[in-house]
């Protein structure tokens, strides 16, 4: 049973943000609006950056999680990079804090696992920010295919490539959040993964097609690159009685639905929301903290949207998904179903202008 938060109904919940890079600042931006909630304090080894949000922001600028944990905080958000977050979530959950770690939540299933383990026995909040799920227009396509006899999902998430680059290539970047989302519009867990990947002009992987078959039996696909001049974000629904396009980036959604035998049908625009995932998230989570209720993003979601990215990656069922009797218990590997290493591409030059 998760604790609540040890504050009254009256007084703040104090937030800290681990991580003020592009993710991190929005979340304490959000968070500095937020009622009800105190933004504690920021905390980054690049102090002029720190500093910058928190004179941006008026709450004090720490240079590591040990000073922000001493500064006293209810609760963090982690968006320091990957290969932090196991050791950043377990040092705030030992120190009684509630934790929402930015996708993935972790460099590996196991390390993810340690901090889903590590929450449970405090008694504590633990989500992770997949943020796309609280996307108006997502969740304008979950509504409509909600109670649906779900056949495929084609999902394509491009752009170009992006001006800094981190350790990792789109399967964690970018398909990670439409793992995710398969496997919540399906409420299923993909078990069989069949992955195309290759690099056109990075070390690691920049173009990915990837394709899944859920337990339930649906299609899924993944198109994503960093090779597009322009950001695409689109989801399409197969069910038995409509079929529904949902654009993420304008927010439109659209359901075709009553097929007739002449191939007529009819279209209709759904009515989609216009909140800011991030905010929608953040939300979720002091909610979450206040009322002692599991998250409607959990630590085991968080893991298992990450052992099938790594077993894209591998193109084999990878030794680190999910086991019986650990974090995941229920899932197995996904089985890889004609899976060949992808051939190195020569790596373009890059000419700084």
């Amino acid at each position: 049973m998760l604790q609540a938060a040890k504050t009254s109904a009256e007084s703040a919940l104090r937030v800290g943000v681990v991580g003020v890079g592009v993710m991190g600042s929005n979340h304490a931006r959000v968070l500095a609006e937020f009622p009800g909630v105190t933004l504690a304090g920021v905390a980054d080894p690049d102090r002029r950056q720190a500093h910058y949000v928190g004179n941006t922001l008026g709450c004090p600028a720490l240079a590591s999680v040990t000073e922000l944990l001493d500064h006293g905080v209810d609760a963090v958000t982690i968006a320091a990079p990957t290969h932090l977050h196991r050791d950043i979530a377990i040092e705030c959950i030992a120190r009684g804090v509630h934790v929402l770690v930015e996708k993935p939540i972790a460099s590996t299933v196991a390390e993810g696992e340690d901090i889903i383990v590590a929450a449970r026995r405090a008694g504590l909040t633990l989500m992770i920010g997949h943020v796309e799920r609280f996307n108006p227009a997502v969740q304008a396509v979950a509504d409509a295919i909600r109670n649906e006899d779900i056949l495929s999902i084609a999902i394509t998430r491009v752009g170009p490539f992006p001006p800094r680059m981190s350790n990792v290539g789109v399967v964690i970047d970018l398909a990670v959040h439409d793992i995710d989302l398969i496997c919540w519009f399906t409420g299923s867990q993909i078990t069989e993964v069949q992955p195309q990947l290759s690099n056109a002009i990075a070390d690691r992987e920049d173009i990915a097609l990837l394709q899944f078959r859920t337990a339930s039996g649906v299609l899924a696909h993944i198109n994503t690159n960093w090779l597009t001049p322009f950001k695409a974000r689109t989801v399409h629904v197969a069910t038995k009685r409509k079929y529904v396009i949902g654009d993420l980036l304008t927010r439109q959604v659209t359901e075709c639905y009553g097929f007739q035998p002449d191939g007529s049908y009819s279209m209709r625009h759904l009515s989609v929301g216009y909140a800011e995932p991030l905010r929608a998230e953040l939300t979720a989570f002091v909610k979450a903290i206040r009322r002692g209720e599991p998250p409607p993003v959990t630590g085991e979601d968080g893991v298992a949207s990450l052992a099938i990215a790594i077993q894209c990656l591998n193109g084999r069922a990878h030794e680190e998904a999910p086991r019986a009797g650990r974090a995941v218990a229920a899932a197995k590997p996904a089985r890889v179903m004609g899976a060949r290493p992808a051939q190195r591409r020569a790596r373009a030059t890059l000419v700084k202008s």
